[in-house]
């Protein structure tokens, strides 16, 4: 079989925020990040049926400032911290920048924009995907409700 070493990836939507630097930017989005909307583009908005204010979502992003050839970091940036694989943290520079934000859907706008809550990630993001949350996603592995 042979492998496949390039795959597509399409925005659904783009991140608009008043964070404008990835400087600006706190690390996760429990750390003070502030509301931003997620533009949804035409052809990707029924996708939207059946989210509601009030859902928890799980936003995807493509972390497009993000280094692509960095491996090991020191955890945040905290230089007496001894380097970790980037498997190992939540660094936003890595060979695939995949972003991971839980976010709290305030309100669908017109023309396919979600008012999310709290969203650390900067204007022009592009968004791959999003997925609601789970009430077993709070859950540890192999704790209550969990199946292999």
């Amino acid at each position: 079989m042979t492998a496949v070493t390039t795959y597509e990836l399409v925005p659904v939507g783009w991140v608009r925020s008043s964070l404008k630097r990835r400087a600006d930017a706190p690390k996760q989005g429990s750390e003070g990040a502030p509301d931003a909307r997620i533009r949804i583009e035409p052809r990707f908005q029924p996708a939207l049926d059946r989210l509601a204010p009030g859902d928890e979502l799980l936003v995807l992003t493509w972390l497009h400032q993000a280094q692509r050839d960095v491996l090991a970091v020191h955890p945040r940036r905290d230089l007496s911290k001894p380097l970790h694989g980037v498997f190992a943290t939540r660094s936003p520079d890595r060979p695939n920048p995949i972003g991971l934000h839980r976010v709290r859907l305030l309100a669908i706008e017109t023309d396919g924009v979600l008012h999310v809550a709290p969203l650390e990630a900067i204007d022009g993001t592009p968004v791959v995907d999003i997925k609601p949350v789970l009430p077993q996603d709070s859950q540890p592995i192999g704790g209550p409700g969990w199946t292999s």
